[in-house]
C-alpha cells in the first residue's frame, strides 16, 4: 500500500497528560455503558424509526458529508493515497444513498433481542429458555473507510448496544460529519446520543486506552489491514472479535464452462479491486480448457498477473505479467494484481489454500458435482462458493443489512457479521420453588 490512508496516529501525548487522556476515555466508555442499558431496553418499533429517520437524514444532509469528504479526499491526495485507498475513503451520492438504503432494509430486518436460541420444560417443571440480549458497548477500530462508521452504528443500535468508533485520521472529516447525523437523530428520537460516540480526537493513544479497557468496553472489533487488525489482537486486553484480512482464492477446476469462468474473475478482482472479497490468487487446473480465454480476459482487463512457470505457458505474448514470488502468495493486494497457479486437482488446489489462506473466502468454479462436493468439504474457511463471485461474501448481499465485518475465527461469530453476532445469550430459568436434591 502507498500513501497514508492507514495512518491513524496523531502526536502523543505527554506523559504528564496520560492521566488525563485516560480519564477522558474512560468517560466516554462510562457513558457508554449509560447509553447501553437505555437502548438495550428500547422495543423494536422505536429503534427502527430512529434507523430509517437516520436514513432520511444522510440524504437530507449530504452536501455537508459529501464537502466534509472532499476534504479528506484532498489531504488523501496529498498524503499520496493509493487510487483504491481513495476509493474506499471516497462517498459519492450514490453512495450515501446505498448507505441510506441499507439503513432500511436494516430496520425491516427481526430484532435479534429476545429470540429463543433454545427453550424446553426440564423433567423437574422447570421453564428454560436462552435467550439473546446485547453485548452492551461495542467498540471499533477500523481505517479509512466512512461506510463503516455508519453500517457499525445502524447494527448497534438496532441490536441493542451503544458503541465507541475510532475511524482514523484519514477519514476525520468525514466521520465527524456522519456521527453528527447518527447522535443528532439519537437525541431527537429521545435516545442517549452517546449510544454513538467517537474517541478519534485522541488519536493513536486513545485507541491504545481503548483497547486497554477490559471491563469499560464489551467487545473490540478491527476491521481493517493485516497491520492494524494484528496491532488490536496483540495489544488489546478487551475480548476481540477477529476480522480478517482477504487473501482470496478461485479454483477454476477442469471441467468449468469457459464463460462463466471469465464472467466470475472478472467480477470477483475489477469490480472493486480494494475490499476484502476481491480475489487475490488464482488457481488453474493444468487440464482447463477455460484457462487461456480467462487468463486472456484478464490481462485485457488491466490485470497484472503474477504467474508460475507452468502459467506463463498459457498466456497470450502481450499480457502483463511478472513471475510469482512467494510473497505473493500470500499477499492482499486490493489492487488490479493477481497471483496465479496451475494445479494438477483439486487436493493439490485445496492444499495450496491450506498454505497461504488467510480463512477468508474461496471458490471453486465448476462442471463436476464430486468436485464442488470436495473442495466444499476441504475449505476451512469462513466461507465457500462454488460457481459464483466471492464478491458476494459481504452482509449486504447475504440478507444481514450491513456488516460490521467479515470475521476468520471460529469462536461465537464467522463470516459476515451482522445483528445477531453482536448480541450474546442469557439462560431464563422459571419454577414453582423447586430446588436441587
Amino acid at each position: 500500500m502507498t500513501g497514508k490512508a492507514n495512518d491513524t496516529s496523531t502526536e502523543s501525548v505527554t506523559a504528564a497528560g496520560a492521566d488525563d487522556l485516560t480519564a477522558a476515555v474512560y468517560g466516554i466508555t462510562d457513558r457508554s455503558r449509560a447509553a447501553s442499558r437505555v437502548i438495550g431496553r428500547a422495543n423494536r418499533a422505536r429503534k427502527d424509526r430512529v434507523l430509517q429517520a437516520v436514513a432520511v437524514a444522510l440524504v437530507q444532509r449530504q452536501a455537508a458529508v459529501l464537502e466534509a469528504n472532499a476534504l479528506d479526499i484532498a489531504a488523501g491526495r496529498a498524503n499520496d493515497t493509493s487510487a483504491y485507498l481513495l476509493d474506499r475513503l471516497t462517498l459519492t451520492p450514490e453512495r450515501i444513498q446505498g448507505l441510506a438504503t441499507a439503513l432500511e432494509e436494516l430496520a425491516a430486518l427481526p430484532d435479534p433481542v429476545g429470540s429463543a436460541v433454545r427453550a424446553q420444560t426440564l423433567p423437574n417443571g422447570i421453564r428454560m429458555r436462552q435467550v439473546r440480549v446485547p453485548l452492551g458497548v461495542v467498540a471499533a477500530i477500523y481505517e479509512a473507510r466512512p461506510n463503516v462508521t455508519v453500517d457499525i452504528a445502524g447494527l448497534a443500535l438496532k441490536s441493542g448496544n451503544a458503541v465507541i468508533l475510532r475511524g482514523g485520521s484519514a477519514a476525520a472529516h468525514t466521520n465527524a460529519a456522519l456521527i453528527a447525523i447518527l447522535r443528532d437523530t439519537l437525541g431527537e428520537h429521545g435516545l442517549p446520543a452517546d449510544v454513538v460516540q467517537t474517541i478519534d480526537k485522541f488519536g493513536r493513544d486513545g485507541a491504545n486506552v481503548l483497547m486497554g479497557a477490559r471491563g469499560r468496553v464489551d467487545v473490540l472489533i478491527p476491521r481493517g489491514g493485516r497491520d492494524l487488525i494484528q496491532t488490536v489482537v496483540r495489544n488489546a486486553a478487551v475480548p476481540v472479535i477477529e476480522t480478517g484480512e482477504g487473501n482470496v482464492h478461485i479454483f477454476v477446476d477442469e471441467s468449468a464452462d469457459e464463460d462463466m469462468a471469465v464472467d466470475i474473475l472478472l467480477n470477483a478482482k475489477t469490480q472493486r479491486p480494494s475490499v476484502c472479497n476481491t480475489v487475490e490468487t488464482l488457481l488453474i487446473h493444468s487440464g482447463a480448457q477455460a484457462a487461456p480465454e480467462v487468463l486472456r480476459a484478464l490481462s485485457k482487463a488491466g490485470v497484472r498477473l503474477h504467474v508460475d512457470e507452468r502459467t506463463a505457458q498459457l498466456l497470450p505474448v502481450d499480457a502483463a505479467v511478472q513471475a510469482v514470488t512467494d510473497d505473493d502468495w500470500g499477499r492482499e493486494y486490493m489492487a488490479l494484481d493477481l497471483a496465479v497457479a496451475t494445479v494438477d486437482s483439486v487436493d493439490e488446489a485445496l492444499a495450496h489454500i491450506r498454505q497461504w489462506s488467510t480463512g477468508h473466502s474461496e471458490a471453486i468454479i465448476t462442471n463436476d458435482l464430486k468436485n464442488a462436493e470436495a473442495f466444499v468439504a476441504g475449505v476451512d474457511s469462513a466461507a465457500v462458493l462454488v460457481n459464483a463471485s466471492t464478491r458476494f461474501v459481504d452482509g449486504g448481499e447475504l440478507g444481514l443489512g450491513a456488516e460490521v465485518g467479515i470475521s476468520t475465527q471460529k469462536m461465537h461469530a464467522r463470516g459476515p457479521m451482522g445483528l445477531s453476532e453482536l448480541t450474546t445469550t442469557k439462560w431464563i430459568l422459571n419454577g414453582d420453588g423447586q430446588i436441587r436434591l
